[in-house]
């Protein structure tokens, strides 16, 4: 019993969620806790910076593809829906148009909504090229 104790008072946790962590770690916070405070800390650079995906990866010293898989799964977005605002290579699964964000295009995303239309909780401005979050997303 006595080693089984030792064993769990040796053991190492996430500081912020708790999630044991092999003991030979060097992070405090485990990769799912680092991900999402990198994510806050893009997110608050996007808010307070004209910045493009290029621009983003190049900050933070992170792959271009994060950046891209960011704005794929819709956590962050081109502020217009301008097709010349698209990342190269992300198209609508439905139809096929260039897309700014997500998946789906507006148009397919609106018939798959029952034509209710899309609201992102965002302002996006008039400045083509640019990124902004979504509202909520961490």
């Amino acid at each position: 019993m006595e080693n089984s104790q030792s064993l769990f008072n040796n053991m190492k946790v996430c500081e912020n969620c708790k999630r044991p962590l092999p003991v030979d770690y060097k992070e405090s916070l485990c990769p799912r806790c680092l991900d999402m405070a990198l994510f806050r800390e893009v997110k608050e650079f996007i808010r307070t910076h004209d910045v493009n995906e290029y621009e983003v990866a190049e900050h933070f010293k992170i792959p271009l593809r994060q950046v891209k898989d960011w704005i794929k799964d819709g956590r962050i977005e081109y502020k217009t829906h301008d097709p010349s605002s698209t990342i190269s290579g992300l198209h609508c699964q439905r139809c096929g148009a260039p897309v700014s964000f997500g998946t789906l295009c507006p148009k397919c995303l609106r018939l798959l909504n029952g034509n209710k239309g899309y609201s992102s909780g965002a302002n996006p401005g008039n400045t083509k090229s640019r990124m902004y979050h979504l509202e909520g997303e961490e």
